[in-house]
């Protein structure tokens, strides 16, 4: 029995793998939707709880998606700057901008090999990131862009609040997946990168969400 749970587990994972990775790409044009639902309309919420842990005016968004905070960092003051490596994505940021308004560069590039010089930014935020967020080569380009005093905020991952049925089912369900221990790879890595590194649930309607601050420490990589 064991063993089949554990085999259920497995093409659970990459068949919802498969899913966002098609979200991502092929189906980018119905990702805000799924989003809403999944989240029972708080997806975006959930991502704005970055913006007020974030340092400087220079902020890089990496995975920067449909666009949604890059529009929300324009018209807050700050000068922001998108990098993601879906197509589709891009095509959708640059509309939403444009709709908006917002003046916000949008670069097509990996987290690994981010294009831009030495201590160019204030700040690297990341919301519901992929696995560069537990890569060690994005997590060190991420401390060669940020200046001396600057730092990577991510929103990693959320789970419900309160004490329903359907709270208590989706958090043995992030349980079982291992997200209940998203920092598991992330933190030693963070660390050995010369971050210092705290971490804390933040309550943001019916959830909360695990806020992830890495402050940069020293000037060498």
């Amino acid at each position: 029995m064991r063993r089949l749970w554990q085999g259920l587990l497995a093409l659970a994972f990459r068949l919802l793998n498969l899913a966002f990775h098609l979200l991502y790409n092929q189906l980018a044009w119905a990702y805000d939707f799924v989003a809403w639902v999944v989240s029972l309309g708080q997806w975006r919420a959930w991502a704005r709880a970055s913006l007020e842990h974030l340092s400087g005016q220079r902020v890089l968004e990496l995975g920067h998606g449909p666009g949604h905070l890059l529009v929300e960092m324009y018209e807050r003051g700050l000068a922001p700057i998108g990098v993601d490596l879906s197509v589709s994505m891009g095509r959708l940021a640059k509309k939403r901008l444009a709709a908006r308004g917002a003046a916000a560069p949008l670069v097509r590039a990996r987290a690994q090999h981010l294009p831009f010089e030495n201590r160019a930014f204030g700040s690297v935020v990341a919301t519901f990131p992929a696995e560069f967020i537990a890569d060690p080569a994005a997590l060190k380009e991420c401390h060669r862009v940020l200046d001396d005093r600057g730092r990577l905020v991510s929103i990693t991952v959320a789970r419900p609040a309160g004490t329903g049925v359907p709270a208590c089912l989706l958090r043995a369900l992030y349980k079982a997946t291992g997200q209940s221990r998203p920092l598991g790879r992330t933190e030693p890595c963070l660390k050995s990168t010369s971050f210092k590194v705290s971490s804390a649930w933040l309550p943001v309607g019916r959830a909360e969400v695990l806020l992830l601050l890495a402050q940069k420490q020293g000037t060498g990589l």
